[in-house]
């Protein structure tokens, strides 16, 4: 499947992809963006000087808030938004 045709995909997924972002807090966003950079729990713990439990508690926060199932497609919606 092509990029795009996953990020159209994913829209219909979260409805309005902007209107699910705008609801995450300035801490989920910053472990979002370093999801979308690759990065493990431990290393955004690390980054962010919180504990691994935590990063994962904010990612699962994101993941719901987001009407995702995975950190990839998480992820897609995070980049999609910065083009």
């Amino acid at each position: 499947m092509r990029r795009g045709g996953e990020a159209s995909r994913l829209i219909g997924v979260v409805g309005d992809p902007d209107a699910a972002l705008a609801e995450l807090t300035s801490r989920e966003r910053q472990v979002l963006d370093l999801l979308a950079e690759g990065l493990s729990n431990g290393q955004i713990a690390q980054r962010l000087y919180i504990s691994t439990k935590t990063a994962s508690v904010h990612v699962s926060a994101i993941l719901r808030k987001l009407g995702v199932a995975s950190r990839t497609e998480a992820a897609v919606l995070a980049t999609r938004q910065v083009a």
